[in-house]
């Protein structure tokens, strides 16, 4: 019930946020280049997201052929995939976040958030997880 309350909170909270940032920018910029400001961002956060996803998946090679979990590598991949999927999304703020997820130097800051998150799910049981 409460995570439904949430999403629906960032299913109207986040698009407003978003127009009222393109009202701002577009205000000190003019629309024209604002949209060219959104576009640019977008290309070249597809762009860091595709050479980001590349590292991730040779080095998760590399700690499989080692024979290690490549778990650091996993949470990376994710931390990109959803990168990825918010720099798709028109807007300055998702492309803030995006960028910070897709980012090497800002990646790990969302690394222990999602640790503590997985410890925590584990911990209550509400997580689980299958080995082959």
């Amino acid at each position: 019930m409460i995570r439904s309350k949430w999403l629906w909170a960032a299913l109207f909270i986040i698009p407003a946020v978003e127009l009222f940032g393109f009202i701002f920018v577009a205000d000190q910029l003019g629309a024209f280049k604002t949209l060219l400001l959104m576009l640019t961002t977008s290309v070249i956060g597809l762009l860091m997201m595709r050479f980001e996803g590349n590292k991730v998946l040779q080095d998760s090679r590399t700690h499989m052929q080692e024979g290690r979990v490549p778990g650091r590598t996993m949470l990376d991949g994710l931390c990109i995939f959803f990168g990825g999927l918010l720099l798709i999304l028109p807007g300055f703020i998702t492309d803030i976040v995006g960028f910070s997820l897709v980012f090497p130097l800002t990646r790990p800051l969302y690394r222990i958030f999602l640790l503590k998150w997985i410890e925590k799910k584990m911990k209550n049981g509400t997580f689980t997880f299958y080995r082959r």
